[in-house]
């Protein structure tokens, strides 16, 4: 289980350092990909093979489905942290991201986030303000 944040900043070779918690955790190799809200994902091996059998079970003929399955697949890649726990992120994904020299590494329950660290100071103090909106709208999931 991922949770925690953590601030880093990208190096002039767009390497960031991978916190030891999280890279324990993480394993040997990992997949970066596009997130949603203008974040990046980090997945396990694991999870990312999950996440894959279950989106290609959903039905191909929809035109949805099979942007979204592009959307994820395209961007990803796998990782592996240097021996000081940074990995690199591809100029693509940089993009993807709009990461500049300040981000935040967030675990999000199964997996982790990478973000730019404006947008996630806006996104937080977004979902701060609705948090006990959230909260009550959410009550008949849980």
């Amino acid at each position: 289980m991922f949770f925690g944040e953590y601030r880093h900043s990208l190096d002039s070779k767009n390497r960031i350092i991978v916190p030891a918690k999280l890279r324990q955790e993480l394993g040997a190799t990992f997949t970066l990909t596009k997130g949603l809200d203008g974040c990046l994902n980090i997945y396990t091996n694991d999870e990312w093979n999950q996440r894959l059998e279950k989106l290609l079970k959903l039905p191909q003929t929809k035109k949805e489905v099979r942007m979204y399955i592009r959307s994820l697949t395209s961007k990803a890649t796998v990782c592996e942290c240097d021996g000081q726990g940074r990995i690199q992120i591809p100029a693509f994904l940089k993009n993807e991201g709009s990461l500049q020299k300040n981000c935040v590494i967030v675990g999000a329950g199964d997996h982790v986030e990478l973000w730019a660290e404006e947008l996630w100071d806006s996104y937080l103090t977004t979902a701060n303000d609705s948090l006990e909106d959230i909260a009550e709208s959410l009550t008949e999931y849980m």
